[in-house]
Parts: C-alpha cells; sequence; structure tokens
C-alpha cells in the first residue's frame, strides 16, 4: 500500500513538471529604450548610456576645433580600433561603438574609415577586382583614405559581493590618438554601478 501511494505521488510530481514546462511562453514587446534590469549583467540599457556619453563627449571636446583650425576646417579621419573586454562577463562593445560610428558619420563632423575585419573583407574585394573586373570599373589600389585617429579602448569591471548582495561595477574607457605623433588627444570613461540582492 505505502509502495503505491509512494509511485502514485512521484506520477504526480513528474506530471506536474511536465505541464509546468510545457506553459507556454509569453513575449511582450518593449521600447528598447526602456531600462529593463532582469540579472544584474551588462544589458541594453548600459550600452546605449555608454554610446550617448562618448559620443557628447568626443564630438564636444577641443580635440575636434583644434584639429580643424590647424587644418583649414578639414574634417578629421577616424578609424576604430580595438576595445578588449577586460570584465568579468561577454560583453560585446559593437553595440554602442556602432552608435558611436553612425554618429560620426550623421553629424559629419568626423570622417570614418573602415577598420579591422571589414576592412580586410573590403580589400580582398578589391583584390577580386583586379582579375574579375572590367577597367573600368575596377577599384585601384593606393587610393584608401588613411585615418589620422584611431579610437581604441576597454571595458572592465569589478564585483563586490556577500551572501545575497552584489555590486556590480562597469568602466569603460576610450582613447582617441594621433596615428602621426602617438599622442592621445582626448580619454573618456563612462562608470556604471549596478546593486543586485537576491
Amino acid at each position: 500500500m505505502f509502495k503505491m501511494n509512494a509511485l502514485a505521488f512521484a506520477g504526480i510530481l513528474c506530471a506536474g513538471i511536465l505541464l509546468q514546462g510545457c506553459a507556454p511562453r509569453k513575449v511582450t514587446r518593449v521600447n528598447a529604450n526602456e531600462q529593463i534590469d532582469l540579472s544584474g549583467r551588462w544589458n541594453n540599457t548600459d550600452s546605449r548610456l555608454t554610446a550617448e556619453e562618448m559620443i557628447t563627449r568626443v564630438l564636444g571636446e577641443n580635440w575636434l576645433p583644434d584639429y580643424q583650425q590647424q587644418h583649414s576646417g578639414k574634417k578629421p579621419v577616424v578609424i576604430v580600433g580595438m576595445v578588449a573586454n577586460k570584465s568579468h562577463e561577454h560583453i560585446d562593445a559593437e553595440t554602442f561603438v556602432k552608435d558611436m560610428e553612425r554618429s560620426f558619420v550623421s553629424t559629419q563632423k568626423i570622417r570614418l574609415v573602415q577598420g579591422g575585419a571589414k576592412r580586410e573583407e573590403l580589400r580582398g574585394e578589391r583584390a577580386d577586382q583586379q582579375q574579375n573586373a572590367s577597367v573600368s570599373t575596377m577599384k585601384k589600389w593606393g587610393l584608401e583614405v588613411g585615418a589620422d585617429y584611431i579610437l581604441q579602448g576597454s571595458i572592465n569591471s569589478i564585483v563586490d559581493s556577500h551572501k545575497k548582495q552584489m555590486v556590480v561595477y562597469y568602466q569603460v574607457n576610450l582613447e582617441l590618438t594621433d596615428l602621426q605623433s602617438n599622442e592621445v588627444v582626448w580619454i573618456g570613461d563612462k562608470k556604471i554601478a549596478k546593486y543586485v540582492k537576491n
């Protein structure tokens, strides 16, 4: 009798778990600018806030008018280098970097050239054209626009936790360096701290 009750209980428990697992998931669309923190980890709000602050600062500081004054109003050419993730979690820097690049192009205060893997893909296409495109349409070597500055940086984090409480501190550092002289002309940082209680 006891064995049957235990078996019946186990069957009911398994059925309950299966039913719960089959419950439909509900997905609700939200505004991309709405702040929603579920885990306490880096999220889209952190990326957006970082991009907004860095854009305002890099386009609003003295290096830009200084360059234009020294070069008869010419716009500086910037290439984006590596933004290293040195934090404790996976963070894709491209989300805020792409927002910055979009602002460089849309404000037309800075000229932007491709870097990294995209630049190599462009060069591969140019190489392919040398053999497969007509002479009148193939793009020539040696006519790329050289960058005046490179934007590089890092994402760092510090985690302080005790029992069911945790403070996560992020700092994004970006530097703009003159490619000719190696002079750092601008440094920007964005600090974000989160208190998480379980």
